[in-house]
C-alpha cells in the first residue's frame, strides 16, 4: 500500500488525458489552478501523446504498441526533468503503470520496442530496465490532492459545509493496481477525505459504492441497456442516500454519470437531484476558482447552476 507521505509534490508531469481534453477540459485547467495555488511543481509537455487506453482496453491496440507509446512518453517525462507522472485519468494511470512493469520485466518486449526506436533513428527514446519505477514514478492527481488535504483546508475560500457528497473511486485506480492504493482498496476514501477538507459532508459508505460506473469502454456501445442499468443502480443508491454532489476521479466515469444521467431519466422515467464534478474541479471551486473560466462547467450535461447558486458561488 502507498503511504500519503510518499506522494511527491515536485517534478510532476501532469499527464494530459484525451477524454479530459475532449469532454471536460475544465478538469485540466482546474487541476493546474489547484497545483499553482498549492505550490506543486509540475509541467505540461506538448510532446506527450495519448496513452492508448481506450484502444488498449477495447482490443484495438495490442500490447506492444501501447508499450512503445508508453516508452516514448516516459522518455519525454525524463528528458524534460519531470519524471513523476501524475494522471488526470485513472485509465492513463493504470495503462502507464502496466506498461512500465512490462518494459521492466519483459526483456523481449523491451528489446522489440527499442529496436523499433533505433530503426527509426530515435535513439533518445530507448528504454533501459529501471528507467522508470511503476510504484515510485506514477501517481493519480487525486493522490497529490490527498497529500495536500491539510493545506486545502487552511486555504479554502468557499466553505462547502453541509454539502452532501459521495465519491466514485474509479475501477482503473483501485481495482487494476490493487496493492498500490492508498488506504483500504476495498473501501477507498481518497476523494472523501479531500472533499471533507473543502468542508463537505461526505457519505463515506452507501449501497453499491464499489459498483462500476457501467461504461466498460465498449459496453456502453455494445450492451447499452445493461450498461445503463448498472449506472442507474448506482444513481438510485445515491438518490436514496440524499447525495447532492457526486465526485469523480476519471473522465470516463464522469461521462457515464454526467452525460447519461439525463438519458437514464428519460428512458427509465426517473429523476435525480444530484450533479457531478471531478474532485479537482471541486477543490478549485473551494480555493476560489471561476466556475466557468477555470472549471469549465459549461461543458457538463447536468446543469450545475442550481448547485452554484445554493452554495453562493454565483
Amino acid at each position: 500500500m502507498k503511504a500519503i507521505e510518499s506522494i511527491p509534490d515536485r517534478k510532476l508531469l501532469l499527464f494530459k488525458s484525451c477524454m479530459v481534453g475532449q469532454e471536460y477540459p475544465g478538469i485540466e485547467t482546474a487541476t493546474a489552478y489547484v497545483f499553482d495555488r498549492l505550490g506543486v511543481d509540475y509541467c505540461i509537455n506538448d510532446e506527450q501523446s495519448c496513452c492508448t487506453g481506450i484502444g488498449h482496453y477495447t482490443d484495438v491496440f495490442e500490447g506492444l504498441t501501447t508499450a512503445a507509446i508508453a516508452a516514448r512518453n516516459f522518455a519525454v517525462a525524463r528528458k524534460c526533468g519531470y519524471p513523476n507522472i501524475t494522471c488526470l485519468c485513472s485509465t492513463c494511470y493504470a495503462v502507464n503503470k502496466e506498461a512500465c512493469e512490462l518494459l521492466n520485466n519483459n526483456p523481449e518486449v523491451r528489446d522489440k520496442v527499442n529496436s523499433i526506436f533505433k530503426e527509426k533513428g530515435f535513439d533518445d527514446l530507448v528504454y533501459e530496465k529501471g528507467d522508470m519505477d511503476p510504484r515510485a514514478n506514477f501517481y493519480h492527481v487525486v493522490e497529490v490532492l490527498l497529500s495536500k488535504a491539510g493545506q486545502i483546508k487552511e486555504e479554502k475560500r468557499v466553505d462547502f459545509s453541509g454539502v452532501k457528497t459521495a465519491a466514485h473511486h474509479a475501477c482503473h485506480y483501485y481495482k487494476v493496481k490493487y496493492l498500490d492504493v492508498i488506504g483500504n482498496p476495498e473501501n477507498p476514501q481518497l476523494i472523501d477525505t479531500v472533499a471533507a477538507a473543502c468542508g463537505a459532508s461526505p457519505v463515506r459508505w452507501y449501497e453499491d459504492r464499489s459498483l462500476t460506473c457501467g461504461m466498460g469502454f465498449s459496453q456502453i456501445h455494445l450492451n447499452k441497456n445493461t450498461s445503463l442499468q448498472v449506472t442507474k443502480a448506482k444513481l438510485d443508491s445515491l438518490q436514496r442516500a440524499g447525495v447532492e454532489l457526486m465526485l469523480h476521479m476519471c473522465p470516463n466515469c464522469h461521462i457515464q454519470y454526467d452525460r447519461y444521467q439525463p438519458v437514464i431519466e428519460k428512458e427509465f422515467g426517473v429523476k435525480y437531484d444530484m450533479v457531478h464534478m471531478n474532485i479537482a474541479q471541486f477543490v478549485a471551486l473551494s480555493l476560489g476558482a471561476d466556475p466557468y473560466k477555470v472549471c469549465g462547467f459549461q461543458t457538463h450535461s447536468v446543469p450545475l447552476e442550481g448547485f452554484l447558486e445554493k452554495t453562493g458561488i454565483i
